[in-house]
């Protein structure tokens, strides 16, 4: 049977390598959700890199799938993309069968999937929480998982049995590894100790201590008799695993080790560090070979190719690089993985939706074609995330605020930053242009509103709401620009005289207000809430702030809501990952748009009303066509 599916995964890849190059440009379309158009980034990286058994290709564990990378020199390219999870996949593993992977994901299930089909062969259930680490035996009988329910689970891959779950550590366990002989089991934890264990029987064997700070990575050397290790102190401890002795302490790394792996030849270990660098190491004496520099933060996987040519690795800028294992060459870079979109918005003409994100590793705003979902441009923009981005009415500028507490005015043709706006000493949750584009409102972490002069970038107005330790979620203002509305987690929404800066009204609300919004007639207001027991949408008449009717279907936190240009359908979205569509003037419930695996923070109409864009914590934007 392996031989026939060994065949038919040849004969798979042998395909795969004669398609032509602009399927390359299509994995904005691969694996979507019904309903779904197209996709706008990877997804964030959440796992770790495995190489194939033939070193053809790599597999990365993200927050929508697994993506299978083409990782030979001057081939690199997007192959496919395994989506059919519910959650992030959190580790992987190539089983010695090359036609499947084993991942893990959030919720504490280990799976195995076919790389040719895509499809879903065995769910094992036992853990409790996040499966950190996925380690397989040589001989692909044995499956050992790490979890950060402190436990390890070492499983019959073909029965799918729990054969053993071991329960010594008292942390998190962050990663697991088998000795090639498969007779051991290494397990690092939070608890700063290596622990052996016999796969056979169960039994600790021993426990190694030596680190001061949590351990991140554990190896086995090929020969097996030295299991390496990589902590937040700095260091990479060499043992005997025989002994149980430390033979050799690695220093040079300035900051945590986050992963390690031995070359398939036992001459080098690669460890990869918070520091942003990957470290080269001669696995026999411990001296420093070289340093490959070139991520620009921590450096979470780094993998050998099993014909010892190539080492790959990813890291939390979300790039998948490529390396000559022996000159220390970089040879491609795999980019398109982002992390947590936080605001999207759609340029006035449709043509451009540009998007925001809640990471500490990216202060770019990226521009997308809004038709084909590919790449057009980024801003650098805000230090530790953009919480904010919006058009103006006519199109020419883009405004941006973030966590560096500032807000932005660009260029749309230049791409340049027109004027930045001062005066401000907190975190910038959201903004918007009032209808005729000449003034600004920003909404802050310090609950107070700003409201700026677009072509001067003058502060006109400062309006507080009462409870400066809560923040102002979103802004909104009436279609004819003289009422602005703020909604706070201080459970109210506030609505202000934008000439004035005189609070006009309050409507206070259950919960949080994540989002208000007009109605494009300007005879509604809609607002959401965060009670976790009853999350809801309520819309108001505008003029005399009589509650009209609820709209509830959410399982979770509202996040966020857009009217149709026409006014005709409100979109919603949430922390229960979906966007539910809702008939504005009856409140009947539509449709429910599902797809995403994370929470859903944004969601915003095309101008011309047929498109929806929702953007996610999964790092994806994704496009959905009204019928």
């Amino acid at each position: 049977m392996k031989t026939i599916l060994h065949f038919l995964f040849t004969l798979f890849f042998t395909f795969t390598l004669f398609l032509p190059n602009a399927c390359t440009q299509d994995y904005t379309t691969w694996g979507l959700p019904d309903g779904a158009v197209a996709r706008i980034g990877k997804g964030g990286i959440t796992g770790n890199i495995a190489f194939s058994h033939d070193s053809r290709q790599i597999a990365v564990g993200c927050s929508i799938g697994i993506w299978i990378y083409d990782a030979r020199p001057g081939n690199e390219k997007e192959l496919y993309l395994i989506t059919e999870h519910s959650g992030s996949i959190e580790a992987i593993a190539y089983s010695p069968d090359p036609t499947i992977i084993a991942s893990g994901d959030q919720d504490g299930n280990l799976k195995l999937w076919n790389v040719i089909t895509g499809e879903n062969i065995a769910t094992f259930s036992g853990h409790t929480d996040i499966i950190h680490s996925i380690a397989v035996s040589l001989d692909g009988k044995t499956i050992v998982t790490g979890s950060r329910d402190k436990t390890i689970g070492l499983w019959d891959i073909n029965t799918g049995e729990l054969k053993f779950r071991l329960t010594e550590h008292t942390n998190y366990v962050t990663s697991v590894a088998i000795s090639p002989d498969g007779s051991t089991c290494a397990s690092g934890s939070f608890d700063k100790t290596v622990r052996l264990w016999n796969t056979n029987s169960g039994e600790l064997k021993t426990t190694l201590n030596g680190h001061t700070n949590s351990i991140f990575a554990v190896a086995f050397s090929p020969d097996g008799n030295t299991v390496a290790s990589g902590s937040l102190d700095n260091t990479v401890l060499l043992w005997d695993t025989n002994t149980g002795e430390l033979k050799i302490t690695l220093n040079g790394h300035t900051n945590g080790i986050r992963t390690l792996t031995y070359s398939p030849d036992g001459k080098t270990l690669a460890s990869g560090s918070w520091d942003d660098t990957v470290r080269l190491w001669d696995a026999h004496s411990g001296h420093h070979k070289s340093t490959l520099i070139g991520h620009t933060h921590l450096v979470d996987s780094v993998a050998y190719s099993p014909n010892g040519k190539i080492i790959a690795t990813s890291g939390a800028d979300e790039t998948i690089r490529i390396w000559d294992a022996n000159t220390g060459t970089h040879l491609a870079t795999f980019t398109g993985h982002l992390w947590s979109t936080n605001e999207i918005a759609y340029s006035p003409d449709g043509q451009v939706i540009v998007s925001g994100y809640f990471t500490e590793g990216d202060d770019s705003l990226k521009l997308w074609n809004a038709q084909t979902g590919e790449f057009i441009s980024e801003l650098k923009a805000h230090k530790g995330g953009t919480f904010a981005v919006n058009y103006s009415p006519d199109g020419n500028i883009i405004a941006s605020g973030g966590r560096d507490k500032t807000a932005k005015l660009w260029n749309t043709h230049t791409l340049e930053c027109i004027t930045t706006l001062t005066g401000r000493t907190d975190m910038i949750n959201s903004i918007t242009f009032s209808p005729t584009g000449s003034m600004i409102a920003t909404g802050s972490s310090r609950n107070t509103v700003h409201l700026w002069d677009t072509h001067t970038g003058k502060l006109n107005h400062i309006l507080k709401h009462k409870d400066l330790e809560m923040s102002v979620l979103s802004v909104a203002f009436s279609p004819n620009g003289k009422t602005l509305a703020s909604a706070s987690n201080d459970q109210t929404v506030h609505l202000w005289d934008t000439q004035t800066g005189e609070l006009k009204h309050t409507l206070k609300h259950k919960g949080s207000v994540w989002s208000v919004i007009y109605s494009p007639d300007g005879h509604t207001l809609a607002t959401t809430n965060s009670d976790l027991n009853n999350p809801l949408i309520q819309l108001w008449n505008a003029n005399t702030l009589e509650h009209i009717r609820t709209l509830t279907g959410h399982t979770a936190t509202v996040e966020s809501i857009a009217y149709s240009p026409d006014g005709n359908i409100i979109a919603s979205c949430g922390f229960d990952k979906t966007v539910r569509l809702w008939d504005a003037k009856t409140g009947t419930h539509l449709s429910t748009l599902s797809g995403h695996t994370q929470p859903v923070y944004s969601v915003a109409f095309s101008p011309n009303g047929d498109t929806i864009a929702s953007g996610s914590a999964d790092g994806t934007i994704l496009l959905w066509k009204l019928r």
